[in-house]
């Protein structure tokens, strides 16, 4: 038989790993409220409501909003109706990591193709200019090529360690 209490987070320890998660997110440029944000809903069994993240993270619903639309737009949280109700919850994608850097890197091919336009306006890589310029672009398509082996090595992983989701597929 098991007990019950072992399955039941301690409340004081997660709020401590959702801040210094929070933290270390923050070191490297991720707004430190969307990170509070994004792993008090990680961390929850269950959807979460705006309301119910202010009051794990004891801060206001204007705080949690800007969070919200913040990791929403990166497809790190997905909003879901309230039936019968005008909220909203929400929600970690099934993985949360792969959207936000897999299927999110159209950033790289917007790069690569201004970095082109530069190199061309720079009269190609034959001048200083056209060369550093290059060299960028060459190392933008490097890291979208990267990208996207990553995304490919990953989904063979999860499906080797069955952690395959129908979403995934």
């Amino acid at each position: 038989m098991t007990d019950d209490r072992r399955l039941t987070p301690d409340a004081e320890e997660v709020h401590l790993f959702v801040e210094r998660m929070a933290m270390a997110f923050a070191e490297v440029g991720f707004p430190r409220m969307a990170a509070r944000v994004l792993f008090t809903v990680m961390s929850a069994d269950e959807p979460l409501t705006a309301g119910e993240i202010g009051e794990r993270l004891g801060v206001s619903a204007a705080a949690v909003s800007g969070a919200v639309r913040y990791l929403t737009q990166f497809g790190m949280l997905l909003r879901e109706p309230v039936p019968r109700s005008r909220r909203d919850r929400y929600r970690v994608p099934d993985n949360p990591w792969y959207e936000a850097t897999i299927t999110k890197t159209g950033i790289y091919k917007n790069l690569i193709d201004v970095a082109t336009a530069g190199v061309d306006a720079l009269h190609g890589p034959a001048t200083p200019g056209g060369e550093r310029v290059a060299e960028m672009r060459d190392f933008f398509v490097f890291v979208q090529e990267e990208i996207d082996s990553l995304g490919e090595r990953w989904r063979a992983r999860r499906a080797a360690t069955g952690h395959v989701r129908p979403s995934d597929t």
